[in-house]
């Protein structure tokens, strides 16, 4: 189960291939941005990568000639209060660069950097006080401290950094990034990366770049139900989390010609659910896990932070009647976001495709049940949620009269079926006009998901 909450989550932030390149964008997929030379002069092509630790950031004025894009800077944002909306700016030697990145285009004539000043636009990676990045413009210079020049700011959009400029790529997340809150006693967390370096009991089975979460629950039984009925839930959810990131470049006074936010990967997953569930009126949801991660990518010369949050469940329902013993293994992709064109706008993307196999098939008495292995999931830049998703992938029985059987071996006189399926649904969220795009009026539905799929049957209708 804990294998479907994983994917699910991640689906939640984004289900779909984004739609193709509009409007001026001229990149190639895989990653790394080309530049269009047909329009060289006037559009440029930059690449997006994961940022490496300690790297400088990019400060700019939004303005300049030519729509011209942030430069990095050595400027650093030593603490930020996220009530008043105040930062103390540093300026830090080239030599010593600061974890945190900074943007801005308005140096001095020198070419050295610049102190803070009234019209930066500031793009800094996890800062003290700004744990999921900043994204602000300077309307203020309050006063030098020992810190950095204290600043008023207020919020930015990364259209004032990128100018005409171009981006697309996709980044994989580092497993090992991610914080982890275990909220059930049985729940293992398993990864691996470079350098041969894994963590968790299934860390040296784990595909590389992979992020694994098995999980054991006990659920509440049906009341009367016999001993060897306890219920419980089982599994695992291995995926390798991916960050897809698009901007199509327009300027710095106008939204940009495409933007494209979204988490995409493969999973594979094995889980199992066994017993008698206690009937419930509402479905059940049992948190097994919460995630967090702070990727940033770097995009040129700025620092574009991606917050990602996923909370995996376990959720049952059903009448409390019958008593299954089902297992089975998935193995699939998603993709799930946001796309923006300035024909349509803000347009939710949502798609998996997902293949499942029968491990174990049983069901030995009348009734129903369903049981899902889902995770809600939220993806965002700089601290502003832009896609909320929930998704959940479910295992379902279901019998009439009273059966016992295995795969082929089953009683003639009742008919059972077992099924597997995803639910998916969520919303895009205002907050993604932090793209310079149009704000959006509501929050946008993804629109229902439904598929399933008929993992095992017997007996005669």
């Amino acid at each position: 189960m804990p294998v479907l909450t994983t994917a699910a989550l991640l689906l939640a932030a984004g289900c779909s291939s984004p739609p193709q390149e509009t409007g001026r964008s001229a990149t190639e997929p895989g990653g790394q941005a080309t530049a269009n030379d047909s329009d060289a002069s006037s559009e440029r092509s930059l690449a997006v990568a994961a940022a490496p630790a300690g790297t400088a950031t990019a400060t700019a004025r939004p303005g300049r000639s030519g729509g011209q894009a942030a430069r990095g800077t050595t400027l650093t944002v030593s603490s930020y209060d996220s009530r008043t909306r105040r930062a103390v700016i540093a300026s830090k030697t080239p030599a010593h660069p600061s974890p945190s990145a900074t943007a801005s285009t308005s140096p001095s004539p020198t070419g050295t950097p610049h102190r803070a000043a009234v019209g930066d636009v500031i793009a800094s990676a996890p800062a003290p006080g700004a744990p999921r990045g900043l994204l602000a413009k300077v309307t203020e210079v309050v006063g030098e401290t020992e810190a950095g020049t204290e600043v008023q700011t207020e919020p930015a959009a990364l259209n004032a950094l990128l100018g005409d400029d171009t981006a697309r790529g996709t980044v994989p997340v580092d497993p090992a990034s991610f914080d982890v809150d275990k909220l059930l006693p049985d729940v293992d967390l398993s990864w691996t990366r470079t350098g041969d370096v894994h963590v968790g009991p299934e860390g040296a089975a784990v595909p590389l770049g992979s992020l694994r979460l098995d999980v054991r629950a006990e659920v509440p039984t049906a009341a009367g139900a016999p001993a060897s009925a306890k219920a419980s839930v089982s599994g695992y959810v291995q995926v390798a989390p991916q960050v897809d990131f698009r901007y199509g470049g327009e300027g710095v006074d106008a939204a940009p010609a495409s933007a494209y936010l979204g988490v995409s990967g493969d999973w594979t997953s094995g889980w199992a659910l066994k017993g008698r569930a206690a009937a419930a009126t509402t479905p059940l949801r049992i948190p097994f896990a919460k995630l967090h991660a702070d990727p940033v990518l770097q995009v040129g010369p700025v620092p574009v932070v991606v917050n990602l949050d996923l909370t995996c469940y376990v959720q049952i329902s059903g009448d409390g009647t019958v008593t299954v013993d089902v297992e089975q293994s998935l193995k699939g992709d998603f993709k799930a976001g946001g796309t923006f064109s300035p024909a349509k706008g803000w347009t939710p993307v949502s798609a998996s495709d997902m293949t499942s196999t029968p491990v174990r098939t049983s069901v030995s008495t009348a009734g129903a049940v369903k049981a899902a292995l889902g995770a809600q999931a939220s993806v965002g830049l700089y601290g502003s949620v832009g896609v909320a998703a929930d998704l959940a992938p479910y295992v379902r029985g279901e019998a009439t009269g009273t059966v016992t059987g295995t795969d082929a071996s089953l009683d003639a006189n009742a008919v059972w079926a077992v099924y597997g399926g995803v639910d998916l649904s969520g919303t895009l969220r205002i907050q993604l006009s932090v793209f310079g795009t149009p704000v959006i009026g509501r929050d946008i539905p993804l629109g229902a998901l439904h598929r399933e799929w008929k993992l095992a049957a017997g007996g005669t209708p």
